[in-house]
């Protein structure tokens, strides 16, 4: 086994030396259907330590509730920023 790793570490040696125009890729497909493609599926925005007071009931929740405020506060911010008054056409 310890050939293999060592066989592909070889390889990958070999590719860093090459330049781009080097290495073949005529063996990868062209992707030409994009319609199950996701933007940002794997972005996730930085989170920032805040401190807020919450009822004790609120936080009585049990385990996640700090993910589900942020969910909630997520959907307000989104409504709120899609019901703004736009200008008439």
């Amino acid at each position: 086994m310890q050939k293999v790793k060592s066989a592909q570490a070889n390889e990958i040696r070999a590719l860093k030396r090459m330049r781009d125009r080097e290495i073949d890729t005529t063996d990868i497909p062209p992707v030409i259907d994009w319609s199950r493609a996701m933007a940002g599926k794997f972005y996730r925005p930085l989170r920032q330590p805040l401190t807020i007071r919450l009822d004790a009931d609120v936080e009585g929740q049990g385990k996640g509730y700090q993910t589900r405020i942020n969910g909630l506060l997520r959907s307000a911010m989104e409504r709120a920023t899609s019901n703004k008054v736009r200008p008439a056409q």
